[in-house]
C-alpha cells in the first residue's frame, strides 16, 4: 500500500497517510478541519522483502559437480564435466 502526502490549504499542515489505492483520498485536515489536497510525490522504489533476492541467498546444493561429489544421478563422484557419459 502506498503512502500519500497531503497539505492543508488553511494552516499549511503537511502529513502522510498510509492508504490502500482504492481508499478515498483524505478530505479534511486532522489539525484544523479545513480542506486538504493530495500532493504528487516522486514515487517509491520497489522493496524486496524476504530471502532469495541476492546471489548469496541461493545455496549451492548438490547440483554442482566435482571430483568429490556425485552428480547427474550417479552413485560415484564425477571424473568428467557434468553429465558427460
Amino acid at each position: 500500500m502506498p503512502t500519500y502526502e497531503y497539505e492543508c490549504d488553511q494552516c499549511g499542515e503537511r502529513f502522510e497517510k498510509f492508504q490502500n489505492m482504492k481508499d478515498a483520498p483524505v478530505k479534511t485536515c486532522p489539525t484544523c478541519g479545513s480542506p486538504v489536497r493530495r500532493l504528487i510525490g516522486p514515487g517509491a522504489a520497489i522493496i524486496f522483502k524476504g530471502s532469495g533476492f541476492y546471489a548469496t541467498d541461493y545455496g549451492r546444493g548438490t547440483s554442482r559437480c566435482g571430483r568429490g561429489t556425485p552428480c547427474c544421478g550417479r552413485d560415484t563422484p564425477c571424473d568428467r564435466p557434468p553429465c558427460d557419459k
